[in-house]
């Protein structure tokens, strides 16, 4: 009879165990998010949502200026250039995003391209680091759109860096300097096949 008791209370502790341990993991994990993996995106996602204003966004040149309302409903792929310059990295992340834009194939229409100055830039200069990129927008964002990027990034934003934002104008993902286009374009095809906007 005591040896049924026994065997009868291990059987209570033991399920007692096994609904109570999965509940402390889900604890615990949510208290620590850092260990569990993000998923399967290549850049990193921005949290908590930092949101941009289409005004915090003025044209650089003319071009710029007639244009700027392509910005509005579109994603929108954001190079940096965080420097009175525009180095190799700089210049190499531009070119990519060129690259990247046309391997979206139908999606192309979706998606935009700029070019955020953060510091005043001769525009002669400015033309040789753009060239024969016809479709680039230049645009001179306010000190208000500077301090989101640079609060992104705890501080500088460094020179070859590219944003992905959303048609709302969410500023979504960050990729670091050296990017690889086939891993932004993997993401960038995941979320647009899930949009409903842009």
């Amino acid at each position: 009879m005591i040896n049924q008791q026994q065997k009868n209370r291990r059987v209570i502790l033991i399920i007692f165990g096994l609904s109570i341990i999965p509940f402390c993991i889900a604890w615990y994990l949510s208290n620590n998010p850092k260990l569990v993996a993000t998923g399967t995106n290549n850049g990193e996602l921005i949290i908590p949502v930092i949101t941009t204003e289409r005004t915090e966004m003025i044209g650089f040149d003319e071009f710029s200026k007639q244009n700027i309302n392509e910005l509005r409903g579109h994603w929108l792929l954001a190079n940096v250039i965080p420097n009175a310059g525009c180095n190799s990295l700089c210049l190499d992340a531009i070119h990519k995003t060129k690259q990247l834009r046309l391997m979206l194939n139908k999606d192309l229409t979706r998606v935009r391209r700029l070019v955020l100055l953060f510091k005043e830039s001769d525009p002669e200069v400015a033309k040789s680091w753009w060239k024969d990129d016809t479709r680039l927008l230049h645009i001179k964002p306010t000190q208000s759109l500077i301090s989101k990027f640079e609060s992104i990034r705890k501080g500088a934003v460094a020179e070859g860096m590219l944003f992905l934002i959303d048609p709302l104008g969410n500023i979504m993902m960050q990729y670091e300097p050296e990017f690889d286009p086939y891993k932004v374009k993997r993401d960038l095809k995941k979320l647009l096949r899930i949009s409903q906007i842009g």
